[in-house]
């Protein structure tokens, strides 16, 4: 099997966020980046689970400027063989998906793995994009995959239980959560990561389609409130002339 795995790289979960130039640009300086956990955990983790129980090779696909190189290694530190990064930056959903169809196209990959959300945009739109310019399947929410007599099966969640589909032949998918356990790169896959062959390439010419207008952080939240717990009236007025939830 031969998995293309979307990578992206995602402010870590516990970054101080801020913005420059009036609230129109994300301020990445001393940011300390990660690659997107959906995509990490899940697609990667279980693209390289699957190879390594049937044979195959796993290449990552990045959008992004060099900057990106160091989570790009520890991809190819957890277990990944390749990796391509498209040198350009990435500016909205739209363009990173042409990008990385026109990597898809220019390959022989019998899935294209993605997570199902960046932590920082939180879209998920980019799978569906993807599968659209490949004229693909797609299979969203995905928590579990794999092969049975050739074909992919995979279970989803969705709004009425868990669905099990089956796939025959090259799709795009978004996995969620459940699809694997995230894996520590050991020593050796970090000292082999550094003659593993990650390729840059530039941009098909793809343009974003959309501009921010502004970034605002969330209002600050106000200190809670304790009440006594032998006092529930005061926990009932509270709740009706402050809070407004009852």
């Amino acid at each position: 099997m031969e998995f293309l795995v979307c990578i992206s790289k995602s402010p870590d979960t516990t970054t101080k966020i801020s913005f420059t130039e009036g609230g129109e640009s994300f301020d990445e300086s001393g940011v300390q980046f990660i690659i997107n956990p959906y995509d990490e955990w899940y697609a990667l983790v279980r693209a390289i689970e699957l190879v390594e129980k049937s044979g195959g090779s796993v290449t990552t696909v990045t959008v992004g400027e060099a900057d990106c190189d160091p989570i790009i290694r520890k991809a190819l530190a957890i277990g990944a063989h390749k990796a391509i990064r498209v040198n350009t930056a990435p500016m909205d959903a739209m363009q990173v998906a042409a990008e990385l169809a026109a990597v898809a196209k220019s390959g022989a990959y019998d899935a294209v793995l993605c997570g199902k959300e960046t932590i920082n945009h939180n879209g998920g739109i980019v799978p569906g994009m993807l599968a659209e310019m490949l004229d693909l399947p797609l299979v969203t929410w995905a928590t579990s995959l794999d092969y049975e007599d050739g074909k992919a099966v995979m279970q989803r969640d969705t709004v009425n239980g868990i669905e099990k589909v089956s796939v025959d032949g090259p799709y795009v998918l978004s996995a969620s959560k459940g699809m694997s356990e995230q894996r520590i790169p050991n020593m050796r896959g970090i000292m082999g990561a550094r003659s593993k062959p990650l390729d840059v390439v530039e941009s098909c010419g793809a343009q974003a389609t959309t501009s921010v207008a502004s970034f605002a952080l969330p209002p600050a939240k106000s200190g809670v409130k304790l009440v006594d717990a032998d006092n529930p009236a005061e926990l009932i007025r509270l709740l009706r002339e402050e809070a407004k939830a009852i």
